[in-house]
């Protein structure tokens, strides 16, 4: 059966570059699909073509893919177009699973017992690790980072001098991962990512096992490669590496699991890897609106580290990209509310972090309002920042909360010494709250004293406002927003949490309410024939809606930085922007006939959504929330936290120095001039290049040394 035959008998409809790539079966082959290309058709009709065309035993090729639901997916649909019984033959896998299938020859070649894979006891054993390093009992946030940071580790083959590098925000996470190995050897138990260090290592060592593989495999094709890691790369080269016929299918446009150890670079130097190689490109978009594809190609094109391609869209008019202007990020959930009011087609509510669902699941909750989630994700209940929230709003609903008190006295930014913590929750009579008992001490400083007392009338003014309000008034009013631009904490978080609190009248039922939603999202919350849907990019990829809204797109968020003028290409600052780029394109390329982008003003909008829409965004306008969220390893690096205070007296004198008029120097906000200064010590400043004043804590700033005079 020659090719042509071979289209007219399975009916199978391809174009030009859909064609050339089916019958590329010779040799090392980069297939670069943009989205909506039709890559799995070709995928499995390639499959077909060396089967029934070229005569190649089913049991000569394997094909690799990213998960086990797609493995399913491209079995069930070969089968679909060919029927079962070489469906059967033919052998789709994982990378995991074929390191189980190396490990399972090795131990039936050594006779000796292989491991168990570790599922729950891993788990387990990063909690234990945890705990034991670090002296805390892990949250479930830890547990979530912690995993990431060892999948990362294993994933890019790191030594140990480079895991004591990574930039992380696990405590002591070499230590860490120490333990957490000693104890899977000591179970006889290895992980996942075990798996592959393992499977790579016998192939390597043992020329025997390797070529045994060899000899059953003559033909490789992988698919999702740009989310493949290194090791995966290089164990897919050395079985490859005698046939040389390997067909590896991905587009380093749509590479977005940085976190979990994703090397796109291997797609970009495929050519140095497998010289000889050829380069195929599928770039008709058969999925989006011409305008969506027009729209996403101009945005993708100005990464730099990426093969030359231009998507062009199959369809032609009809569809739209749309700006909705929100008055504010509230307004922005409001108006979704009314989308889901009236859903009638399928449409999706797509953001960058799982918490961007909550506050719109809190409002359709309340409304009695359907939707379809996702993923759930836990995570945000036990993130550090809400949890330093609620000890104080803990503190103001019960001031004699020693526990509450001992986890954030030193966040308060009133200079209280560990000491005085302790001693005043040793000498708890509740006749004085925590902070009046401070205040009362004789070795206290003037200015830790009045700190207290001007904390203690804030929390007791908490009591009667909304949790919104209330939330307001922690991080500008009584330090914590300070706090956490001092020590680099996302304060993404916080602005989440006020938009639930916006929703509590009362300050003494908002504990209630977080415990519902997270009790809602851990049972699974939503209806899955629900036509508004919510979901991270992340999770949407590989989907596609008819009506797509790109929520929470905001600096800050997505890109999480820009990079400054002088960043070099190719640095792990530069890489990671790109990174972003691409996830900002592939929740684009998720709409097929309406996509719509929320923007917030200048200062607030994404870069991304302004080069969509042509607008110009200073470079300085970009708001800093620490670490980029999703990008693991050491791509971004974090603000030391080990920051040296200016002491008490210093800072004292600092405040008594300002006044109207008086120029400043603030870290993030640069120059200002000071236009009023309250009795407890919040200043308004009026910054350069702003049109309001902002409200700064001066004993936070001054003792962060954020603050200066001029």
């Amino acid at each position: 059966m020659n090719f042509t035959e071979f289209v007219r008998n399975y009916h199978i409809q391809l174009n030009e570059q859909q064609m050339q790539a089916v019958q590329a079966t010779e040799g090392p082959v980069l297939l670069l699909a943009v989205p909506g290309s039709g890559k799995t058709t070709v995928l499995v009709s390639r499959l077909g073509y060396m089967i029934y065309c070229l005569g190649i035993t089913p049991e000569s090729i394997l094909t690799v893919t990213y998960t086990v639901a797609a493995t399913n997916d491209m079995r069930r649909r070969f089968a679909g177009m060919f029927g079962e019984a070489d469906a059967e033959r033919l052998e789709f896998r994982t990378i995991n699973g074929i390191s189980q299938k190396v490990l399972q020859y090795f131990a039936y070649r050594t006779g000796k017992t292989p491991f168990q894979v570790a599922d729950k006891e891993a788990s387990a054993a990063v909690k234990q690790s945890f705990l034991e390093v670090t002296g805390k009992y892990a949250t479930e946030n830890d547990i979530k980072e912690t995993q990431l940071d060892i999948t990362y580790a294993k994933n890019m083959r790191l030594t140990p001098e480079k895991i004591r590098d990574m930039d992380t925000d696990v405590e002591k996470f070499p230590e860490i991962f120490r333990t957490y190995n000693a104890k899977l050897r000591q179970m006889q138990m290895i992980d996942y990512d075990d798996q592959m260090i393992y499977a790579l290592r016998i192939l390597e060592q043992y020329p025997e096992v390797l070529a045994h593989f060899r000899e059953q495999y003559r033909y490789f094709c992988v698919d999702e490669a740009q989310d493949t890691s290194k090791i995966q790369h290089d164990m897919i080269d050395l079985l490859a590496a005698q046939s040389r016929n390997l067909f590896m299918v991905g587009d380093e446009d749509q590479s977005i699991y940085g976190f979990r150890a994703a090397y796109p670079q291997a797609l970009v130097s495929f050519e140095d890897r497998h010289p000889g190689a050829g380069i195929l490109l599928m770039e008709t978009n058969y999925r989006s609106r011409q305008e969506i594809v027009r729209a996403a190609d101009t945005l993708i094109q100005k990464n730099k580290n990426r093969h030359p391609k231009k998507m062009t869209a199959a369809r032609e008019g009809g569809g739209c990209v749309t700006e909705i202007k929100a008055v504010s990020r509230q307004g922005q959930y409001n108006y979704l509310l009314k989308v889901a009011q009236d859903c009638e087609q399928e449409t999706a509510v797509l953001y960058r972090n799982n918490e961007s669902a909550l506050p719109i699941i809190d409002l359709l909750e309340r409304k009695g309002l359907s939707c379809r989630v996702k993923n759930s994700d836990m995570t945000f209940f036990s993130h550090p920042v809400v949890n330093d929230i609620c000890d104080f709003i803990q503190l103001s609903l019960d001031p004699w909360d020693g526990e509450a008190f001992l986890r954030i006295y030193y966040k308060m930014g009133a200079g209280i010494s560990k000491k005085a913590a302790m001693e005043a929750v040793d000498a708890n009579t509740r006749r004085l709250t925590l902070l009046d008992t401070v205040a009362e001490m004789d070795e206290v400083s003037v200015y830790t004293r009045k700190q207290c007392k001007a904390l203690a009338t804030h929390l007791d003014n908490m009591r009667y406002e909304s949790a919104g309000k209330a939330i307001y008034r922690i991080l500008n009013y009584m330090g914590y927003q300070e706090f956490m631009d001092t020590h680099g904490l996302d304060s993404g978080k916080a602005d989440i949490l006020k938009a639930l609190g916006d929703q509590e009248n009362s300050l003494f039922d908002f504990p209630a309410r977080l415990q519902k939603l997270q009790e809602m999202m851990r049972e699974g919350y939503g209806d899955p024939k629900s036509n508004f849907i919510l979901s991270t990019i992340h999770s949407s990829k590989g989907l596609e809606y008819t009506r797509v809204y790109l929520a929470d797109m905001l600096a800050g968020v997505i890109p999480s930085q820009i990079p400054g003028r002088g960043c070099v290409p190719d640095s792990p600052e530069a890489n990671a922007y790109e990174e972003e780029r691409r996830l900002y394109y592939v929740g684009m390329t998720r709409a097929k006939e309406q996509l719509y982008v929320f923007t917030f003003g200048p200062n607030l909008t994404s870069a991304f959504s302004g080069e969509v829409f042509e607008k110009t965004k200073p470079l300085n306008a970009v708001r800093k929330t620490g670490t980029a969220v999703g990008i693991r390893g050491s791509l971004l690096k974090t603000p030391d936290k080990k920051v040296q205070k200016l002491p008490p007296r210093e800072v004292e004198a600092c405040i008594a120095a300002c006044e109207s008029g008086r120029e400043v120097q603030h870290q993030k906000y640069g120059t200002g001039r000071i236009a009023s200064v309250s009795a407890d010590g919040i200043a308004q400043i009026l910054f350069a290049g702003e049109n309001s004043t902002r409200k700064i804590s001066l004993p936070i700033a001054f003792s962060g040394k954020i603050l200066t005079l001029k």
